[in-house]
């Protein structure tokens, strides 16, 4: 089962926990604390109601961010009501579609992509199970202080981000599971790990808290990865109730992180080869709407990875359902009252074409395979 970090742990929170930490939540809802909550296994999926109510009682997430999560994780990677937080699930229904519905372990490209903190990329290494050099390389960082706050994030998920580029033939910054998706996966680790208290409102993340939210036992050069042992701390708080992280918020963080590197808010990727990134024409690809200079103005870059997304839903759809309209009305609806939240300028068009020179967009993939198979 792949978890893209936090972003699959939040997934993690409804279904595996839920409703064991929900309702230890509610005992001890006086004191925000978890005490001896466990995740549990199982690939399992749940509503999209469950899914707003577990993840904002668990890690804080606003509704807002939770709703549109919801609704992308049902029409891509389910049956527009329901998913699957690991590969596929004999009871996400099947009725209306082209296909069996791949989870959120078989979304590349739609929900998840290149560049995870501790998973790697599709076509190189193994993108659903956390990879020991990558996290201990993360743990590395943060070890002589015993703190991973997000300018440590930043600062790897640059270096990530160059390894793709390095190593990946295939390595693609797509418009969400980029842009979006990546920035979040690395946001959600401090800002829904890290342990809240008086003395750190906005939470401290150490290694030990990092550890057990990653499955990972023993000491430092000795670790051990237990897949489905990922298990929320003793002692550990959660976001006040009146501070939860919102698109907003979440948006002002990934710009400050895209200020920083710009890199990554270039839609693009490698050729065929490594070392071959090609960044898109941002202003030809909009018919000008956006452009290289204005991408890091406001909320342009998270503005320009919701209206492509919002622009390539029908083509992606095509290929799983049946009728399509229905599916892309709950993208365009979810999306268009973000994007205007957000003040976004209307792209009506986008050239698509320019896709076609990236092999990790076009390169045909198969979904999940799961643990145990010829391919890991």
């Amino acid at each position: 089962m792949k978890c893209t970090s936090a972003l699959g742990l939040a997934l993690l929170g409804v279904a595996d926990a839920f409703p064991n930490i929900l309702a230890q939540l509610e005992q001890n809802a006086s004191k925000h604390t978890i005490e001896q909550s466990k995740l549990t296994k199982r690939v399992a999926f749940d509503a999209a109601l469950q899914f707003i109510e577990s993840t904002g009682k668990v890690f804080g997430m606003a509704v807002d961010m939770s709703s549109i999560l919801a609704v992308y994780g049902a029409v891509f990677d389910g049956d527009l009501l329901e998913w699957s937080i690991g590969g596929p699930d004999s009871l996400v229904s099947l009725l209306g579609l082209l296909g069996e519905p791949q989870g959120i372990s078989g979304s590349h490209n739609k929900y998840e992509g290149d560049g995870s903190p501790t998973r790697g990329d599709l076509y190189h290494g193994n993108d659903y199970l956390l990879q020991m050099s990558q996290f201990q390389a993360l743990y590395d960082l943060g070890k002589a202080d015993d703190i991973y706050d997000i300018q440590l994030l930043t600062d790897y998920r640059a270096t990530r981000f160059q390894e793709g580029i390095n190593n990946n033939p295939y390595f693609f910054n797509g418009p969400f599971s980029g842009v979006i998706a990546q920035g979040a996966a690395w946001l959600f680790v401090y800002r829904f790990m890290a342990n809240k208290s008086a003395e750190y409102p906005e939470g401290r993340l150490n290694g030990e808290v990092l550890k057990s939210f990653y499955a990972i036992t023993g000491d430092d050069g000795d670790f051990t990865y237990t897949p489905g042992h990922e298990r929320i701390p003793d002692n550990w708080y959660t976001r006040n109730a009146l501070d939860q992280y919102t698109i907003p918020y979440l948006t002002m963080d990934n710009v400050e992180m895209i200020l920083q590197h710009i890199e990554f808010a270039s839609i693009g990727g490698n050729t065929g080869t490594t070392n071959s990134f090609v960044g898109l024409d941002i202003e030809n690809l909009t018919s000008g709407v956006y452009s290289a200079d204005t991408l890091t103005q406001g909320n342009n870059a998270i503005c320009l990875g919701m209206e492509l997304t919002i622009q390539a839903t029908p083509d992606i759809l095509s290929g799983l359902f049946l009728d399509t309209n229905a599916a892309a009305d709950k993208i365009g609806s979810a999306f268009n009252k973000v994007t205007k939240s957000l003040g976004c300028p209307q792209l009506n068009a986008v050239g698509k074409g320019q896709f076609a020179q990236f092999p990790g967009y076009t390169k045909d993939y198969s979904g999940y395979t799961p643990p145990g198979s010829s391919l890991l």
